[in-house]
């Protein structure tokens, strides 16, 4: 479960930051329990609603319940959460 307060948190503090793996490393100190991981957004499939949008990124959420790992709107069954970065094509 990540509750409402750890993804605002989350979502504040990557917006401060440069995405990258340094970055992925601090959140991880931060909120040991949870997983993160970063890719860029042409990674993840076209069908997947991200969790939270920005300019810079998007944040989805991963439920591992199943011990198979799929993305998920829902924070009271995730465990995990993909930073995908947004590349601007300009």
């Amino acid at each position: 479960m990540i509750t409402q307060e750890q993804l605002t948190q989350i979502f504040d503090y990557v917006s401060e930051s440069d995405i990258g793996e340094e970055l992925i490393s601090a959140l991880k100190v931060k909120h040991p329990g949870l997983h993160f991981s970063w890719c860029f957004e042409d990674d993840i499939g076209a069908t997947a609603k991200p969790y939270r949008e920005s300019r810079k990124f998007n944040l989805y959420l991963v439920n591992s319940e199943n011990h198979c790992s799929c993305l998920s709107n829902d924070p009271d069954s995730s465990s995990g959460v993909v930073i995908a970065e947004v590349i601007d094509d300009d």
